[in-house]
């Protein structure tokens, strides 16, 4: 089974930019749709942002335009570039493998926490 670990997080006032990374184990990390997730409190886990194995991303509407998806194989290693950040970005972040009808397929990791806030 796949585990991630997730970093990259912190503290960043509005407008200002962070890069997540997640890091997977497993030698087959290119076959996998990867995800990323944010939960604030008080509200459910949700998919932001997913990239297929082929390169095709595809953002939820509240991000699109602001966070970048991206992979590099040979690291294992997805990534979410997020600009033009918002107070109501703040969540912690995590990853996850997805299958097939886009649910996650792996353990959960500890997640990165992302604070917005000036």
């Amino acid at each position: 089974q796949v585990q991630v670990v997730e970093s990259g997080g912190g503290l960043v006032q509005p407008g200002g930019s962070l890069r997540l990374s997640c890091l997977a184990s497993g030698s087959i990390f290119s076959i996998y749709t990867m995800g990323w997730y944010r939960q604030a409190p008080g509200k459910q886990r949700e998919l932001v942002a997913f990239i297929t194995s082929g390169g095709s991303t595809k953002y939820v509407d509240s991000v699109k335009g602001r966070f970048t998806i991206s992979r590099d194989n040979a690291r294992n290693t997805a990534y979410l570039q997020m600009n033009s950040l918002k107070p109501e970005d703040t969540a912690v972040y995590y990853c996850n493998p997805l299958d097939s009808g886009l649910g996650p397929l792996g353990s959960w990791g500890q997640g990165t926490q992302v604070t917005v806030s000036s």
